[in-house]
């Protein structure tokens, strides 16, 4: 099983170490993986570019492959220098030789031999979909086993770097030929009529586009739900989970900069990161709101009165792992995670006043985390109804192509291209 991608030539002190170090901490540490990468950088800021780049990759690399790399090993909890030169081998094609005048000294040719002898389509399904068996039972109960090796497949490819554009300062045709200009072309995206995609990734915040507030970077899929919030100026608007902001900027471009849009979240961390972000967007009707849970007074205070809410629940982020791998490997305990979700989505209904929306939305694939949540929440609240996904795509010409019986967004990366995403908009009734 190898790559059609060229060799590189051997060094004899190639950074195999730098890349097993780094996966043993991401491996064994709590953190996700980018920020413990950025960390193990600034703390070896010896290394070259050509040794940094060479280290993400693998690294990267070996922890979407990482259940089809230790069945390779024969081994259930194997060494990270063992994962790194099995991925080196059975995903980038390198020979016995070119392992050991790199450094790696194991049994490297029985070890090349077992994995050109190995006929992939034989492995168990969980195996071949480089998937733990907890989360591809659940996935393969959902979709099938057809549907799930391919959206597996997918998750295990490289995302592409998706751009919104602020619309508040560009058309999206201007911010393109800016890119272009500065030397980093970019295509539209075919959902999203905000969206620009480039293939590969590139130092887009040095750039003017971005600097001038043009540009930021989100998922294509992660665009489309702001879009079903369709809020209007002069509205109030929550982003109950805002994070960091990218949904929350989105909102407000949407508004024109009018109304008022507040942003939620626990963690003061990352609002405060939402702030240089408003300031280059030149958004000024966002009011960045830290509170200690749901029930906090400060979202009591606003029962009733808001006319748009977006619920971006907190999750177990399966969907992203186009770009978060790692997640994969820590078993996620859902029962915690579905019971916050539940009290949000509670919480959150309550801040909609009559004939106001609201959208629940998660990046996960699992029936756990979407319908089990959404389906017991209107079966005890007649008020709120399902307004019909299809409906909102047409009006905002979305060219997404839905069955006519569809009431949720279901994103699929093997499908849409985008991360996979669940998204359902609710209204509340009218008072008579």
């Amino acid at each position: 099983m190898t790559s059609s991608r060229a060799v590189p030539k051997p060094v004899q002190h190639f950074p195999l170490t730098r890349a097993a170090e780094l996966l043993d901490l991401i491996l064994h540490g709590r953190s996700p993986a980018d920020q413990l990468m950025q960390v193990y950088f600034r703390k070896n800021r010896n290394m070259g570019v050509h040794d940094r780049g060479f280290v993400a990759e693998t690294v990267y690399g070996c922890l979407r492959r990482k259940r089809l790399l230790e069945h390779f090993i024969h081994q259930t909890a194997p060494a990270a220098l063992d994962i790194v030169a099995t991925y080196l081998a059975a995903i980038q094609g390198w020979s016995a030789r070119a392992l050991e005048q790199a450094g790696y000294h194991a049994d490297v040719r029985g070890l090349v031999a077992r994995i050109r002898e190995t006929d992939i389509t034989t492995l168990p399904a969980a195996v071949r979909a480089d998937l733990p068996d907890w989360l591809y039972e659940r996935l393969e109960a959902q979709l099938g086993e057809t549907e799930t090796l391919a959206l597996a497949a997918a998750l295990n490819q490289p995302a592409p770097v998706d751009l919104r554009v602020n619309t508040l300062k560009a058309k999206r045709e201007d911010a393109a030929i800016l890119l272009a200009e500065e030397g980093y072309p970019a295509t539209p995206t075919p959902l999203s009529p905000a969206g620009l995609r480039r293939n590969e990734r590139s130092p887009l915040f040095k750039t003017r586009a971005f600097s001038e507030g043009l540009i930021e970077v989100q998922d294509e899929g992660s665009q489309l739900l702001a879009l079903l919030v369709e809020p209007r100026r002069g509205e109030m608007v929550v982003d109950f989970c805002a994070g960091a902001g990218g949904k929350t900027l989105h909102l407000g471009a949407l508004m024109d900069n009018t109304g008022t849009l507040y942003a939620f979240d626990v963690l003061e961390k990352r609002l405060a990161r939402m702030k240089p972000r408003l300031a280059r967007a030149g958004l000024d009707t966002v009011r960045r709101v830290v509170i200690e849970h749901e029930r906090d007074k400060r979202v009591q205070r606003l029962r009733g009165k808001i006319d748009r809410v977006l619920v971006d629940a907190p999750c177990t982020g399966l969907g992203t792992l186009r770009r978060n791998p790692d997640i994969k490997w820590r078993m996620s305990d859902l029962n915690v995670i579905t019971a916050l979700q539940r009290r949000i989505l509670e919480a959150a209904a309550e801040l909609v006043k009559p004939g106001g929306r609201l959208v629940y939305a998660t990046c996960s694939p699992l029936h756990e985390e979407n319908e089990a949540i959404v389906e017991p929440f209107l079966a005890a609240h007649p008020e709120f109804r399902v307004i019909p996904v299809n409906e909102i795509l047409a009006r905002k010409h979305i060219p997404l192509a839905l069955s006519a019986q569809e009431q949720a967004l279901r994103l699929y990366t093997h499908r849409h291209h985008t991360d996979t995403f669940y998204a359902i908009a609710l209204e509340r009734a009218s008072a008579a």
